[in-house]
């Protein structure tokens, strides 16, 4: 399934010294290395991914069940690229910053090759080999990924990731990205048309902001005054959520930025451990099913049990998550 736009992205991102399409003969390799990026985030283990022996990649997948089932890779819809430090190239021969590794491939990405959503491509495979993180290759990866899709008139991309990989959550959070699914896994996205944002703390009080010059157009990113559109703290171990006159204004408008800003700030709050449920009432809503793919804090609330008990019944790590014993849902 491939689709004329998309394929002009491919074109672009083929042609940048930061990515290098896999080739036909790179597949299991690739595959070594998309498993011990599912091994890290749900297991906690840290593999080097050229370092893994058949023996221990037979105990990842049996460990991991399904999510660790290795299947054949169809490029009809998605492209794999390795991510290179465009730097090293210079160097010749010398390994990584002298930490022992060889030069060569430093991580991993994949992207669809056909839009959804509103214009944008899905990517997935995200990964940064240990000794290479920290030097900007995955924000610099995803902006190439943007700024390809931006030049070929699509809106931008879409990823998803697991609430329990609590380090890629944060990690997607602080590079802006927006909340726009939590219906299987937490889908995020940067797209044209939602502007740069901004969640400002003051103790329990977060504040959401967005640009406030011409929101449709923000492929720039640039720094400008900005508004506020929601606030958040808590109450007696509950959330209050109060909405600005700016945000009130956008109710009669079908704006998807009013609508992905509750769900972004909630996530904002999840990260936080602050509560996530206004009341008894809102907390029946979610029990009933409202808000299970996007929306209000209680739907989040819900999803994040569901997802924790998952990856439990699962045997995944769970570290470092929502404060189960926190007053953030009624008893």
């Amino acid at each position: 399934m491939e689709d004329d736009l998309a394929l002009r992205v491919h074109e672009r991102l083929s042609s940048c010294p930061g990515l290098r399409p896999v080739g036909q003969a790179e597949g299991p390799r690739f595959g070594r290395w998309d498993l011990v990026s599912l091994a890290e985030g749900a297991l906690g283990e840290c593999t080097d991914p050229d370092s893994l022996t058949a023996p221990h990649e037979k105990r990842l997948r049996v460990r991991l069940g399904a999510s660790g089932r290795e299947y054949e890779h169809n490029d009809d819809h998605s492209r794999r690229y390795w991510i290179w430090d465009t730097t090293e190239d210079d160097h010749g021969g010398r390994t990584a910053r002298g930490l022992g590794r060889p030069r060569g491939p430093l991580g991993t990405i994949a992207v669809d090759t056909w839009p959804s959503g509103v214009g944008s491509l899905r990517v997935s495979s995200l990964y940064v080999h240990p000794v290479a993180r920290r030097r900007g290759l995955a924000s610099s990866t995803l902006d190439t990924v943007y700024e390809a899709c931006r030049a070929e008139n699509l809106n931008g991309f879409r990823l998803d990731t697991c609430w329990t990989w609590q380090r890629s959550v944060r990690y997607y959070l602080n590079r802006g990205l927006w909340v726009t699914s939590w219906k299987h896994a937490l889908g995020l996205a940067r797209l044209s048309y939602l502007p740069r944002y901004e969640v400002r703390e003051n103790g329990d009080e977060l504040t959401f902001l967005v640009a406030g010059s011409d929101r449709r157009d923000q492929d720039s990113r640039a720094p400008g005054a900005m508004v506020p559109l929601l606030v958040a703290d808590a109450v007696g171990g509950r959330l209050r959520l109060r909405e600005t006159e700016q945000y009130a204004r956008m109710r009669e408008e079908l704006d998807s930025v009013r609508y992905y800003a509750r769900s972004t700030l909630t996530l904002h709050l999840a990260v936080r451990g602050l509560p996530l449920v206004r009341g008894e009432e809102e907390w029946a809503e979610a029990l009933a099913g409202r808000w299970c793919d996007i929306g209000d804090p209680e739907g989040l609330a819900r999803k994040i049990e569901i997802f924790e008990g998952v990856a439990r019944d699962d045997g995944w790590r769970l570290t470092g998550l929502y404060d189960r014993s926190s007053r953030s849902r009624p008893d």
